[in-house]
């Protein structure tokens, strides 16, 4: 997963921002299309994991990022451009998210800008969504590559992928303590604590990233944004990889030529959605 670097963010002069979303998951049209791309069934494991407990510990640690991004003046207001930009463009992914999470009609969506020089943006379990100005800034980039990075994000939010990672180390014994105060046999306390520590060393497998890659492409195109721009954006990342050390969001969303061939060979399932969208407007 994607979360704060320990770099501090640039100062900014500005007040908490928060989107109100709840309730826009469930404005999808009616009957949409069915799945265009083709992820599979998500991992039936992550039942070791109750959904509730873990979008509440999301819940608590994104709060607590945001607060000290407030504390430190880096926290972009609600009328800055760019957070006007990312919460327009979730505004028409989020009803398109159901479909692949039902759980999402229910999320209290919120999408916020960090004034920080990392390119690095994520999606928490429940909707809490956060972009840093550096991977807007830096990467120069468009409303349909901004919008392939939100609904890549939100796929792994909505297949559920840290859940599922949180079950496998559960069930492999290293996450055997966080485990047991998931189903009640120890300190409750401490549950969001400690789910909030896993979810910032999470990292998801090359499956997940598969899975967010088409997921977020689909939901990119349902919502009028070019399925094209799934492989621009990657392009656009493997050459800020060169960098010393490489972005942040390269850590744990790896670029390459496969990746980027296999956006180009899903494109074209997804189009008539994209053209669909332009036409209603």
């Amino acid at each position: 997963m994607c979360f704060l670097c320990n770099n501090k963010p640039a100062l900014w002069s500005s007040r908490r921002g928060f989107l109100a979303l709840a309730g826009a998951a469930g404005a999808a049209a009616a009957a949409p299309a069915m799945a265009q791309v083709d992820v599979g069934k998500s991992s039936s494991l992550r039942k070791l994991v109750p959904a509730e407990k873990l979008e509440t510990a999301a819940s608590q640690q994104y709060a607590q990022m945001l607060g000290e991004a407030s504390g430190q003046k880096a926290l972009a207001p609600d009328n800055h451009p760019q957070v006007v930009r990312l919460r327009a463009i979730a505004r028409r992914l989020i009803p398109h998210t159901a479909q692949w999470n039902d759980r999402a009609r229910q999320w209290k969506w919120e999408v916020n800008l960090i004034g920080s020089k990392q390119i690095n943006a994520f999606c928490m379990p429940g909707g809490k969504i956060a972009f840093y100005t550096g991977i807007l800034d830096q990467l120069k980039l468009t409303d349909d590559e901004v919008a392939m990075i939100m609904g890549h994000e939100m796929a792994h939010a909505l297949r559920e992928h840290a859940r599922e990672r949180l079950a496998k180390s559960q069930a492999t014994g290293i996450g055997l303590s966080l485990g047991a105060q998931l189903l009640g046999l120890g300190q409750l306390g401490d549950v969001a604590a400690n789910l909030g520590t896993q979810l910032l060393t999470l990292k998801f497998s090359r499956e997940d990233e598969s899975e967010a890659d088409l997921v977020g492409l689909e939901l990119a195109a349902r919502s009028g944004y070019a399925p094209q721009a799934g492989a621009s954006l990657w392009r656009k990342m493997a050459q800020a990889s060169g960098g010393a050390g490489g972005p942040k969001f390269l850590s744990t969303h790896p670029s390459g030529p496969d990746r980027i061939r296999e956006l180009e060979a899903n494109a074209p399932k997804v189009q008539t959605l994209y053209d669909q969208a332009r036409k209603a407007g």
